[in-house]
């Protein structure tokens, strides 16, 4: 497996970077990747299929100047910023387990990364709601996936030490929860690790056993993508 380690310039490249590796790999065939990406200024990120006013609070986004973004992938909708570590896999569909279908590919993929993070956590994390990792209950990691022919991408972010007040401010009630939430406001559902970013992306290369760095990227893809989807409002408002 390759990894990259690359931040794009804007939130919308960093989320049409991802989707366009995984369209990469899909007409190559091409090497699995693990990339890392850190955020430099807040946005607000849409599952694929959620509803803009149901999922976000829009005045105090406007008030915050904090931009509404969609991704391609399933999943709740989240806060990106400072001090979130964000991550994304691009694997082979093999015909057998563990890939070959959502489900099995959730429980493979939240097991490795859960067995990362348990090596700088002391064995504490546990997988919850399918797709969240979490620490004493709380998340501090959340996890979508999108699925090709051949590939699928999955990818999540870390919360390290972002602004949980600010969650609450621009993000509604999610209309969907896990069991274990138990309608917990954010402030009271989520918990930064207060670890070094460099520790877990690490920990995560030597689980997925990513040890080449990946050398280019599909970088006319992805100004194809911005230009047509990220930087839309008929993509990021289309719900």
């Amino acid at each position: 497996m390759k990894y990259l380690d690359r931040t794009l310039r804007t939130p919308q490249e960093n989320l049409a970077g991802d989707e366009a590796l995984l369209d990469w790999c899909e007409e190559g065939p091409g090497d699995e990747i693990l990339r890392f990406w850190e955020p430099r200024q807040h946005f607000v990120v849409l599952g694929y299929s959620n509803r803009t006013r149901t999922e976000v609070n829009l005045d105090s986004c406007k008030t915050l100047d904090i931009p509404v973004l969609r991704r391609c992938s399933g999943g709740g909708t989240v806060l990106q910023g400072p001090g979130c570590l964000n991550y994304a896999l691009i694997l082979r569909i093999h015909g057998d387990l563990p890939l070959a279908n959502i489900a099995e590919a959730n429980a493979f993929i939240m097991n490795r990364n859960r067995n990362a993070l348990n090596t700088l956590l002391d064995g504490k994390v546990l997988i919850q709601g399918h797709t969240d990792l979490t620490l004493q209950g709380l998340k501090f990691s959340g996890n979508s996936q999108r699925r090709k022919r051949h590939y699928l991408l999955c990818h999540g972010s870390f919360l390290l030490n972002l602004d949980l007040a600010l969650v609450e401010r621009v993000l509604q009630m999610p209309s969907k929860q896990p069991e274990y939430r138990r309608h917990r406001a954010h402030k009271d559902f989520l918990t930064n690790l207060n670890l070094p970013a460099d520790g877990i992306k690490e920990a995560m290369k030597r689980v997925w056993s990513a040890d080449a760095a990946l050398e280019k990227i599909p970088k006319s893809r992805v100004e194809q993508f911005v230009q047509d989807r990220y930087a839309t409002n008929e993509w990021n408002f289309k719900f």
